[in-house]
């Protein structure tokens, strides 16, 4: 039987390999070598399909909630951190988005905001699932045996089957492949 947390501690070590290529992008970018706009564009996409559309949705819809009905604080305690954390993470992502696109359109001046949001993102999301698996995950663990790990594991799967499917979290870990090779080369 797979742990609920074990689940979203996998997703995280995708989402780290494309936070490893965006941060190298971004330093690309500041030290003034030219990187393709739609490299950042793949990212905020990957972003917005992945890391919030497939992974943030399991912990909003189900663990976060769960953890609430069995007692830890909406507001005020680590709940409120992760959630503020997924939001902030929002607004950078299209912080990302908007100055990729501005690149690709030829304004040069896009290039500090592109890489300041990249490199913000990147931090904050390291510093984010370092809570998660160091902290949230691991209470998590203790306040749920067996039988319930498998309940969670079961409504983080219908969330994968029915609102993502199989066909689109495969594409999307083909961006993340796709982009770790982009920013090796």
């Amino acid at each position: 039987m797979i742990k609920a947390t074990d689940i979203l501690k996998n997703d995280h070590r995708v989402i780290e390999r494309v936070l490893g290529a965006l941060e190298m992008g971004a330093a690309r970018l500041r030290s003034g070598h030219p990187v393709r706009p739609g490299f950042f564009l793949d990212a905020a996409d990957f972003i917005r399909g992945f890391a919030d559309g497939w992974h943030h949705s399991k912990e909003e819809r189900v663990l976060f909630p769960e953890m609430v009905a069995s007692g830890l604080p909406e507001d005020g305690g680590p709940i409120a951190v992760m959630l503020s954390d997924h939001e902030r993470g929002r607004q950078l992502a299209a912080g990302i988005r908007e100055a990729a696109e501005q690149l690709a359109g030829g304004d040069g001046a896009a290039v500090d905001g592109l890489a300041r949001n990249s490199e913000e993102y990147v931090a904050l999301m390291r510093e984010h699932i370092a809570k998660e698996d160091g902290v949230l995950f691991p209470m998590a663990d203790q306040m749920y045996p067996a039988a319930e790990q498998e309940a969670l594991a079961e409504a983080f799967g219908r969330i994968e089957r029915e609102e993502v499917g199989d066909a689109i979290h495969q594409r999307y870990l083909g961006v993340a492949e796709a982009l770790v090779a982009e920013a090796a080369r």
